[in-house]
């Protein structure tokens, strides 16, 4: 596959998951809570600080799409191993490791505050897992971005 090929599957890519994203932060979510609601009526205080909650956790998952486009950008102009590419992604991975610290930290200040149940807290785990685990994936790429930048830096410079 061609850099311009990658770039625009990339953007593709991206622009799906902005979608779904929308459709689940806007419409799956607040709808299931509803439900919730309707069927244990008892947890209707509930609704609303969990609907904030999760809304907020879309904030840092929109910027690292916005810096995932900006790296398609990149690798479709032939600026795959720059520094910047490098720091976007090392920003992506800011942004997964404090969105996963927030899911952490709120879903056990909701434990705290009786409005979750335990098991809710413990299947979140899975979630911040999986935040770390982008997180991980994410720093490692910055770093190896960053390593061939200036190896490329270098070779541009030995002719």
């Amino acid at each position: 596959m061609d850099r311009k090929a990658l770039s625009i599957w990339l953007k593709v890519m991206a622009a799906g998951l902005a979608l779904i994203g929308l459709v689940v932060y806007m419409f799956i979510i607040p709808a299931y809570g509803k439900n919730l609601t309707v069927l244990y009526p008892e947890f209707s205080d509930r609704y609303l600080p969990w609907l904030i909650f999760l809304s907020l956790t879309a904030i840092p998952l929109y910027w690292a799409l916005i810096l995932a486009w900006r790296i398609a950008s990149n690798i479709g102009a032939d600026r795959s191993f720059t520094l910047s590419t490098a720091g976007y992604m090392r920003w992506i991975a800011w942004l997964a490791a404090a969105d996963s610290a927030y899911f952490f930290i709120g879903s056990f200040v909701m434990l705290l505050l009786n409005m979750s149940h335990p098991g809710v807290t413990l299947l979140s785990m899975m979630i911040v897992f999986v935040g770390a685990a982008v997180t991980a994936a994410a720093a490692a790429l910055s770093h190896l971005i960053r390593k061939a930048a200036i190896l490329q830096e270098q070779s541009d410079l030995t002719i």
